[in-house]
């Protein structure tokens, strides 16, 4: 479907987690205005069973439409070999991995990622171009993209880069903040949504990493195992020269000491460095 209206559409950016999905029903409620053309969600085929069961939900609950789009499998591009003119194997992860570097053993991150940008960003701005019909080199604005982000995660909040698209932020507007959202979901009769994130996410706390062992074990013997794979491909890799993990312990994530704060009798200090746009 493609328009072209004299005044912009608007679309809401849909993660299928707790903020995004609020905020599609308080649409649908007619708490938030205008009515969104539609709602996109971009799917990285790596999110846990729950979220794609809650997604059939919520599709039935909404007014407008829910396109469901995809840049393919974010676990085969992790694990795809690459291979140089001459045969030579190399690394280039799109994930946050933490490493430890095999000579020193110092620990640190891969800070060049692309997994948000190339699987969430790129295939939802490319649908929002096609539903708002905006032609090329467009610079007046044609399509205003609701983003799921609430009061208390306000510093995530980022504005568009593109000329044809602006952002809007509804829940913050509103002064709602993620715990308000659950409250407004109880409030509705509505079911909590789940965690929305893919499965082998390195910014998972370790209540999610719990969470997944003990309620979606399938996944989290998906990401043991992918953990695994990596390690081995980057192994036999010219240019890495540190093993990547999943947890921030680099410690293999079967082995991981996932008790709670309380067990251990400390409180948790750590902040996640992840930007958020994944599944809001």
């Amino acid at each position: 479907m493609s328009l072209t209206n004299s005044e912009p559409i608007h679309i809401l950016s849909l993660g299928a987690g707790v903020q995004s999905s609020t905020l599609a029903l308080m649409a649908a409620c007619g708490e938030v205005t205008p009515m969104p053309l539609a709602a996109i969600f971009a799917d990285t085929q790596a999110e846990p069973d729950s979220v794609y069961r809650w997604l059939d939900w919520l599709e039935k609950q909404l007014p407008f439409p829910v396109h469901r789009v995809t840049a393919g499998s974010l676990e085969a591009d992790v694990l795809k070999p690459r291979i140089t003119k001459d045969g030579r194997r190399y690394c280039r992860t799109t994930l946050p991995f933490y490493t430890v570097d095999n000579k020193t053993g110092q620990r640190g991150m891969i800070r060049m990622r692309s997994c948000t940008k190339d699987f969430k960003i790129r295939p939802l701005l490319k649908k929002a171009r096609e539903i708002g019909g905006i032609k090329r080199g467009q610079k007046t604005i044609g399509v205003v993209q609701w983003i799921g982000i609430s009061l208390d995660e306000i510093t995530r909040a980022k504005p568009s880069r593109d000329a044809w698209c602006m952002t809007r932020w509804p829940l913050i507007e509103k002064r709602i903040t993620r715990r308000k959202c659950l409250e407004w979901m109880q409030a509705k009769g509505f079911p909590e949504p789940p965690r929305s994130a893919c499965y082998f996410c390195p910014f998972h706390s370790d209540a999610e990493w719990r969470r997944l062992r003990d309620e979606e074990a399938v996944q989290f013997e998906k990401a043991v195992q992918l953990e695994k794979a990596v390690q081995l491909e980057r192994a036999l890799s010219v240019n890495f020269k540190s093993t990547p993990y999943l947890h921030r312990s680099c410690v293999p994530l079967d082995q991981v000491d996932l008790r709670t704060d309380a067990e251990h009798g400390q409180l948790s200090l750590w902040q996640d460095e992840c930007t958020g746009m994944c599944g809001v």
